[in-house]
């Protein structure tokens, strides 16, 4: 693996509230909060409205997204990001952090943090303990909404950190990546429904190993030690110096896996973006494993 100097993927709390009291959220410093939750359990754009860090826009992950496929949460264009994230105020000269509400204290916020990087954006940061530490630990909130000055950005794709179907069906007899699936262990055998998604069995490509992403979390909500996730990923007999993708059910909780990596000096992880949601559905039964039909019988 090629040693190269990374941008920090993490800011504290403290710094983000020293930047915001020093009135530093501008054109050089953006903060997005990337919350997103399933319909009727909560709603992330009326949470933002009553209350966010200080200068910060939501980003709207069902707005930046590919909306003409039939999966999830696929990427949008180049084009697409670029138009959106540049009427956010950002530039690709911007300082991003990005957040999420979520008690976990981090969920969606790695996905927009990989979005950003595998759209050739290298100055990007997740807030470390997300907004739910942000609130506990005092620092200041607002419910009055910002209203950036339009950037320019320039978005250009990074091949090297996004998997396809066809990369995952040529890895099967290639076997040149590691894979890595960031389910609930019950999702990824196939003994716990898939929520939420009508049709779609639990279960895993054969070959992945199964890394539940909240096991890089602490307790409290914020990321283990860079020591504390190598002793994870050796554990599971992942070799972080050979060629590694990262899935989930729609591509999101795999952008942990990517972080988690990232801090441990490996910032070249994919992410198979159609993940298990379109795995499912296109590839042949002989490259699917579950207990599901079996427990269900």
């Amino acid at each position: 693996m090629v040693q190269q100097v990374l941008y920090r993927a993490l800011v504290s709390t403290k710094w983000l509230s020293e930047s915001v009291l020093a009135k530093r959220i501008g054109p050089s410093l953006r903060v997005l909060d990337a919350s997103w939750y399933p319909p009727g359990e909560r709603d992330a754009q009326q949470e933002f409205r009553d209350r966010h860090v200080p200068g910060a826009s939501f980003f709207d992950i069902e707005e930046c997204k590919d909306k003409s496929s039939p999966y999830e949460l696929m990427l949008p264009s180049e084009a697409h990001f670029a138009d959106y994230v540049g009427h956010l105020g950002i530039s690709n000269d911007t300082h991003v952090v990005v957040y999420d509400g979520d008690d976990l204290g981090s969920f969606y916020a790695p996905r927009a943090w990989w979005m950003f990087r595998v759209f050739g954006h290298r100055t990007v940061s997740v807030l470390n303990g997300g907004f739910k530490n942000w609130v506990k630990e005092g620092h200041p909130v607002t419910s009055e909404i910002s209203q950036p000055e339009p950037a320019v950005f320039k978005a250009t794709l990074d091949r090297s950190l996004l998997k396809t179907y066809t990369d995952m069906v040529e890895n099967m007899e290639s076997k040149r990546f590691q894979v890595v699936d960031s389910r609930s262990e019950g999702k990824y055998r196939g003994t716990e429904p898939e929520p939420g998604n009508e049709g779609l069995e639990p279960g895993h490509i054969p070959g992945s190993l199964n890394m539940p992403f909240f096991k890089f979390l602490t307790e409290a909500g914020f990321e283990k030690s860079p020591e504390e996730i190598r002793s994870m990923f050796q554990e599971k007999k992942v070799d972080l110096s050979q060629p590694l993708i990262a899935t989930c059910r729609k591509g999101v909780t795999a952008c942990h896996i990517a972080l988690a990596a990232y801090l441990c000096g490996k910032p070249d992880v994919a992410i198979y973006d159609g993940s298990w949601s379109e795995w499912f559905r296109r590839a042949p039964p002989e490259y699917k494993l579950s207990e599901w039909k079996r427990n269900k019988a």
